[in-house]
């Protein structure tokens, strides 16, 4: 059965995009990565949120702009939105509320991870009690202000339990099993 797994790279800081929805700030620490590596091959869809399917890429100006991790994955991608596009965009489904799409996302994944894109829609995961686990890389730079990892005002405690942590020049992985 597919596992819901929400991964981002974030400054020190917290920030997994910066103002604006700005990701250009993580190209300089994107690189060789095992973790990763490891990890598209058991990705089976992708469930992202329109604010980042639509938004900023930090491929922007390679061959790789618009691919997920980078062109280095290709199946059925989720997307959550009260406002789908007009037009059909191929190997993408919309949906407007999360049972639906995460539902579909996890038919399509099969036994592998249907990865969690976006801090709206792993928030929306988390408080319905949906997400398995959590993959989250850190770089060695402050951004200031931006989109936070997991934000709830008013505060929300949810427990984790580290699973594996790996070390690498450009950043440190700690990945963790959502427990309550």
């Amino acid at each position: 059965m597919a596992k819901l797994l929400f991964s981002a790279t974030m400054s020190l800081d917290g920030f997994i995009a910066g103002p604006g929805g700005d990701m250009s700030w993580l190209a300089d620490h994107l690189g060789d990565n095992p973790t990763v590596d490891g990890l598209v091959p058991r990705v089976g869809s992708i469930l992202s949120g329109a604010r980042s399917f639509f938004g900023d890429d930090p491929h922007r100006g390679t061959e790789n702009e618009g691919e997920a991790f980078g062109g280095g994955w290709e199946g059925q991608q989720f997307v959550l939105t009260h406002h789908p596009p007009v037009q059909p965009v191929p190997g993408v489904t919309f949906a407007d509320d999360l049972d639906t799409a995460v539902t579909a996302a996890k038919a399509a994944a099969g036994d592998g991870y249907v990865n969690v894109i976006g801090a709206n829609v792993a928030r929306q995961c988390i408080e319905a009690g949906l997400l398995d686990e959590v993959l989250v890389f850190t770089t060695p730079v402050f951004l200031g202000d931006g989109v936070r990892l997991f934000d709830r005002p008013g505060g929300t405690r949810i427990r984790l339990e580290q699973v594996q942590v790996s070390a690498l020049p450009h950043c440190t992985g700690i990945w963790l099993r959502v427990v309550g």
